[in-house]
C-alpha cells in the first residue's frame, strides 16, 4: 500500500489516484472527484453551526408577569411598597461590573405605561438617564427604564400580583420590552418582603400566645392566693364566731352568788339540806333550769340547787 504524506492536501492526494488511471479521462475524472469531495466537506462544516443555532431557544421579550401569593393583599401591598422604595431595579444592569440599576424612585404613574383600568392597587418605580439597560430588547441609547406593579386581591388569604418592565429611549422615543428579567427579579424581592412578614406574624402570634399564657398563669396564682386568703379569713371569722359563741353560751350559763352568799340545797325548794354555803361572788355554772331553781355545779365539782334569785350574771 502507498504511505500518503499527511501534509498532502486532498486534492493533491486525489490528482494523483487518477493519474495511476491510464490516461487523461481518468486524471479528469480524478480531478472533479476532488472537487466534489472538497464541495461535501465545506457544506457540512458550514451546515453545522445553523444546525445548532436552530436549537437554540428564542429569546422572548413583553411578557409580563402575572402571578398568585399565598398571602393576604394587606401583606402583598406591604411588601410592594417597599420593594418600590428600596431605590433598586433588580434584573437589569448599565455595565457588567452593575448588579442591578440603582437611584430609582417610586411614582404615581408613568407616561410609558397606558392607563390601568382594571382594577387593584398600582404602584410604579422609575429610573431616567439610563445607558442602554441589559435585558431589554436592542437597546443602544440613553432612556427611562420604569417597572409597574398591580396588587389585586382574589380572596382573604390570595393575591394577584402583576408586574410589568419597559424601557423608553430618550431621542427616538423608542419603546423596548423586557425579556423577563426584571420582572422576575423584583418578583422575587416581594415574596422574598411576603415571606419576612409572615415569619414576623408567626413570631408576633408565638410571643402572644406566650404572653397570654402567662397573664393566664398569673391570673390563676392570684386567683389561688386570693382564694386562700378568702379561706383563712372565712375560717377566722368562724374561730371569732365560735369565740364568741361560746361566750355568749358561758355568760348564759355561768352565774355568780349575790350577796350575802347562799346556801346549796340538796332538792330544788327551800326546806330541803343545805349542802355547803357559797360565799358572794363565788362563780357556778348552771347545769339545769326550772322557772325558780337552777341546777348548778361549783368550782370544786359540788352538784346542788340555789333559788334563781340568789344568782347573778357574771360581771
Amino acid at each position: 500500500m502507498r504511505n500518503i504524506n499527511p501534509r498532502v492536501g486532498i486534492l493533491d492526494f486525489v490528482v494523483d489516484r487518477g493519474h495511476s488511471l491510464a490516461g487523461n479521462q481518468r486524471a479528469l475524472l480524478g480531478r472533479k472527484l476532488a472537487l466534489a469531495m472538497l464541495s461535501i466537506f465545506w457544506l457540512a462544516v458550514a451546515v453545522a453551526p445553523l444546525h445548532g443555532r436552530e436549537h437554540k431557544k428564542k429569546e422572548e421579550y413583553g411578557l409580563s408577569l402575572s402571578t398568585e401569593v399565598a398571602a393576604p393583599q394587606s401583606e402583598v401591598l406591604q411588601a410592594v411598597q417597599a420593594v418600590v422604595d428600596d431605590g433598586m431595579i433588580k434584573g437589569s444592569f448599565e455595565y457588567n461590573k452593575d448588579r442591578y440599576i440603582e437611584h430609582a424612585s417610586s411614582a404615581t404613574s408613568s407616561e410609558l405605561f397606558p392607563e390601568w383600568k382594571e382594577g387593584g392597587t398600582v404602584f410604579y418605580k422609575v429610573r431616567s438617564k439610563v445607558l442602554a439597560p441589559a435585558n431589554f430588547k436592542e437597546t443602544a441609547d440613553e432612556g427611562t427604564l420604569a417597572v409597574r406593579y398591580v396588587v389585586k386581591s382574589r380572596d382573604a388569604s390570595r393575591t394577584i400580583l402583576r408586574i410589568d418592565a419597559v424601557f423608553a429611549e430618550d431621542f427616538r422615543r423608542i419603546v423596548h420590552a423586557s425579556n423577563g428579567s426584571v420582572e422576575g427579579a423584583e418578583y422575587k424581592d416581594i415574596q422574598d418582603q411576603v415571606d419576612a412578614l409572615e415569619l414576623q406574624k408567626t413570631q408576633n402570634q408565638q410571643g402572644e400566645k406566650q404572653r397570654q399564657e402567662e397573664l393566664a398563669r398569673r391570673a390563676l396564682q392570684r386567683k389561688n392566693e386570693e382564694d386562700e386568703a378568702a379561706a383563712l379569713a372565712t375560717a377566722q371569722t368562724s374561730v371569732q364566731g365560735l369565740e364568741e359563741h361560746v361566750r355568749e353560751l358561758r355568760r348564759q350559763a355561768e352565774r355568780v352568788i349575790k350577796a350575802p352568799g347562799a346556801q346549796l340545797k340538796s332538792a330544788p325548794f327551800h326546806t330541803a339540806s343545805n349542802l355547803k354555803s357559797l360565799d358572794t361572788g363565788t362563780e357556778v355554772v348552771i347545769i339545769v333550769a326550772t322557772p325558780y331553781w337552777y341546777g348548778i355545779e361549783t368550782e370544786d365539782g359540788q352538784h346542788g340547787w340555789i333559788h334563781h334569785e340568789q344568782l347573778e350574771p357574771l360581771p
